[in-house]
């Protein structure tokens, strides 16, 4: 598919300054031709199928082969049993690499291969082509539009002995390096250049990934651009200065019940009304839900109070869900709230519900305060752990209908 041809990348960086090892000898290491020193040093040249151990002494190198004629001559001796164990079928489609005694060796396969016991530790590699597919994400392209994007890849294994050494997680890396390589390349293009040149710069975006995974035995077949919609034309408004991937970008790493508030959040006001500062806030532009109570409440009673006259059948409705609030106060006190939104015209008030909460909240008295002023974002209080939540987080969410009504 593509005719530029692929060079091997280096290894490492030739320019930096080389020094020994611990236990490397200074005179052999500034000697020509020694490469001793640096872990890449000792892996074998792969790619030019040469698979010689140049750090091996020969004291190691006649232990090993002790090692290995004892096996042998045991594995023979006991060969009706031991060949149940060390005889495997590789298909056509499939090689097998082998570490023998810890040193990596040439594939092996199709067929009938000998994997020796105790001293041969192997790895099937699959050969066929696979494909994934990137979830269209936003990109903010050169002329300040922002398009959703995604790609489907196609790409085989054309090495399976520097797949296994040059990577641990071949899948994993190969979709993060798409992923960047995705974002990349479409911000540098305008809006009408994606939509115009898609098969193009689908064959371009694949020689650049190619050139990042070629290191790793991995060849890129084809590459083609899914566009999505366009959420912004060019010249409208300030350009976005993110390039937000499908999940939230920054909390990939967090627990479910975070990236579930964060995306609910989000998806509400990160895209139709982008904020001036990264902070989240409860926004609802379909309907203007009405200030029920002018007066800031400056205790939780106050508070509690407030929320009895805002009580409604229209907003059990919205909710339908009961919670229960666990304060805790400045001086070690601990009190208990409830609000009843799942029946009649809802009910608020100290102590605890009858049955079971839908949703118990955890936090200070400050806290609950500042969170139905608008002082403290729900996002922020519970990735700080200020407000721990018992229950189902989208439940919890509900909670918004409230706060927009206490809210001055």
């Amino acid at each position: 598919m593509f005719n530029k041809s692929y060079q091997l990348l280096p290894q490492k960086d030739n320019n930096c300054q080389r020094t020994p090892g611990l236990f490397v000898d200074n005179g052999s290491f500034t000697r020509r031709g020694c490469k001793q020193g640096f872990s890449f040093d000792n892996i074998p040249n792969v790619s030019a199928n040469d698979f010689t151990d140049t750090s091996q002494g020969w004291l190691s190198w006649i232990c090993n082969l002790i090692v290995i004629f004892l096996v042998y001559i045991l594995t023979f001796i006991t060969f009706p049993v031991t060949g149940w164990f060390v005889l495997r079928t590789v298909p056509t489609y499939q090689r097998i690499v082998v570490f023998r005694l810890g040193r990596v060796g040439p594939p092996k396969g199709p067929g009938i291969v000998l994997v020796l016991p105790l001293v041969d530790q192997w790895q099937r590699v699959d050969l066929r082509t696979r494909a994934f597919n990137i979830p269209p994400c936003q990109v903010t392209t050169l002329d300040g539009g922002v398009l959703a994007v995604g790609a489907d890849i196609q790409f085989r294994i054309w090495s399976p002995v520097m797949s296994v050494l040059s990577v641990q997680d071949l899948n994993a890396s190969t979709r993060m390096t798409a992923l960047n390589a995705l974002t990349c390349s479409l911000a540098k293009k305008t809006v009408r250049e994606i939509q115009t040149e898609r098969v193009k710069l689908g064959e371009y975006l694949g020689v650049d990934i190619n050139e990042m995974t070629q290191p790793w035995g991995l060849e890129v077949d084809r590459v083609e651009l899914t566009l999505g919609s366009l959420l912004k034309a060019p010249g409208e408004g300030p350009p976005a200065a993110l390039i937000m991937p499908p999940s939230v970008p920054g909390l990939e790493g967090l627990a479910g019940p975070i990236q579930q508030l964060a995306m609910h959040f989000l998806g509400q006001s990160g895209i139709s009304n982008p904020q001036k500062d990264d902070s989240v806030i409860f926004t609802d532009e379909l309907c203007s839900a009405p200030q029920g109570v002018v007066a800031t409440p400056g205790s939780v009673e106050e508070l509690v109070g407030q929320v009895k006259l805002v009580l409604s059948e229209t907003l059990v409705h919205q909710v339908g869900s009961c919670f229960q609030f666990n304060i805790s106060s400045e001086d070690g006190q601990h009190h208990s709230y409830y609000v009843d939104l799942s029946q009649g015209s809802g009910a608020a008030g100290a102590g605890s519900l009858c049955r079971e909460p839908d949703v118990t909240l955890s936090l200070s008295d400050i806290d609950l305060l500042a969170l139905f002023k608008g002082g403290l974002q729900p996002f922020a209080a519970y990735t700080s752990g200020r407000l721990k939540i018992q229950g189902d987080i989208k439940t919890a969410m509900k909670l918004e209908e409230l706060i927009k009504l206490i809210k001055v």
